[in-house]
């Protein structure tokens, strides 16, 4: 295909697809999905090789969350029977980093519920930093504390946290349909907080909320033009007792699709598989190694994954290898620049203080709801209730985790 030549063609110069090019990777059909898979792999294997890193999460706090996130079963009034609980102290939540590092893991994620963290928060999360860094030579730590406010990411910073993950999850044109309590452009702001302080800027998208082609492409463009580090794509997980518990408009092939497309547009950069993985992807797990350069290790903040072991065997039999603690993760252009999606001065990246592109989509999209914009043959996916299983084990239970 003409399309996919030329795509990585632009991916191995980093440079920017067109919109249009970027929608056609999501109208491919099914019987061109191997090609799109291995013509993004190209792109993956110039920048990453078959490494693939591995990230844990530790839910400091679970629950009781201010925020009305559609998505979310910690929203305010979610009826989801997930674990509620306060504040990890540091040594548990070292405790439970140690199993995912001994797993293999090289970055751990501290993430917790609520609008953005207090002051006193800040102390709380800098001490867990000092005890997992103290304990574990060379891990990586990236705080996921919500909205960040002046001052709050240098601090993190001086406590020696390497990055800071706050996702935009869709497009700006939609996001007041999913979040009513915070805006979009809060989401921009607390990335480029993160950007300014010096952290390596961890941000993502929700895939499968309702979303229509041109949410996506508008998300992810929004995503390269605020230069992070790192894309977690994560695939809705509905988790009864949410709004969104009756959305399952993936298909394993529209996950491909849609890595596929972010690798495109933003080829240099670590593109993270994240929630909802096992429950979308299933048995095409493998084939989406190919497009992400990075994953999840076990559990994920309210709901199990898949078991560490099976993740471990599953690179393993795919042909990629666990990245290490001794290796660098990003392409050397990007460590040496301080990150970005690809070369300022050619690719369309916006600088750190700027960002974020208009919305997509004729006026009459834009009014729609957002559920009315799924395309057709996105809705061809039955329901898994069976694969989505809340989490009772790890952080704030005295079960061992899975790692």
């Amino acid at each position: 295909m003409d399309l996919l030549n030329t795509l990585v063609d632009k991916g191995l110069r980093r440079e920017l697809p067109t919109r249009e090019e970027a929608l056609a990777v999501l109208a491919t059909s099914d019987d061109e999905l191997l090609d799109v898979v291995a013509a993004a792999g190209k792109v993956r294997r110039q920048w990453f090789g078959r490494r693939v890193k591995l990230n844990y999460l530790v839910n400091l706090k679970s629950g009781l969350c201010p925020e009305d996130c559609s998505y979310c079963s910690q929203r305010l009034g979610s009826k989801a029977g997930i674990l509620k609980y306060t504040w990890l102290k540091p040594d548990q939540a070292s405790e439970a980093a140690a199993a995912g590092l001994a797993g293999g893991a090289k970055r751990v994620c501290l993430v917790a519920s609520g609008r953005g963290p207090t002051d006193r928060d800040v102390d709380r999360v800098s001490d867990t930093i000092k005890a997992i860094k103290d304990q574990n030579e060379g891990v990586e730590v990236c705080a996921c504390l919500g909205l960040l406010s002046d001052g709050q990411a240098e601090r993190l910073r001086e406590a020696g946290a390497d990055a800071y993950n706050h996702n935009l999850n869709t497009s700006e044109s939609t996001y007041g349909d999913i979040t009513t309590t915070h805006t979009y452009a809060d989401r921009v702001d607390t990335v480029q907080k993160a950007h300014a302080a010096g952290l390596s800027a961890c941000s993502g998208l929700i895939a499968g909320m309702g979303e229509s082609d041109e949410d996506l492409v508008d998300v992810v463009y929004s995503l390269r033009a605020l230069d992070p580090d790192s894309v977690p794509v994560n695939f809705l997980i509905p988790v009864e007792g949410t709004p969104l518990a009756k959305e399952w408009n993936l298909t394993p092939q529209r996950c491909l699709r849609i890595l596929a497309m972010v690798r495109f547009v933003c080829p240099d950069v670590e593109v993270r598989i994240a929630g909802g993985r096992e429950v979308h992807l299933r048995t095409m797990q493998p084939l989406a190694l190919n497009l992400a350069n990075s994953i999840f290790l076990g559990d994920y903040l309210t709901t199990e994954g898949q078991a560490g072991k099976a993740d471990l065997e599953m690179i393993a039999d795919a042909g990629f290898e666990v990245e290490g603690t001794g290796q660098v993760t990003l392409p050397e252009h990007r460590v040496t620049a301080g990150g970005g999606c690809g070369s300022h001065a050619e690719a369309g990246c916006g600088s750190h203080e700027g960002g974020g592109c208009g919305p997509c989509g004729s006026a009459a999209d834009e009014q729609a709801p957002a559920a009315a914009r799924v395309p057709e043959t996105a809705r061809a996916s039955e329901a898994r209730t069976d694969l989505v299983a809340v989490r009772r084990r790890g952080a704030g239970t005295d079960l061992a985790p899975n790692a």
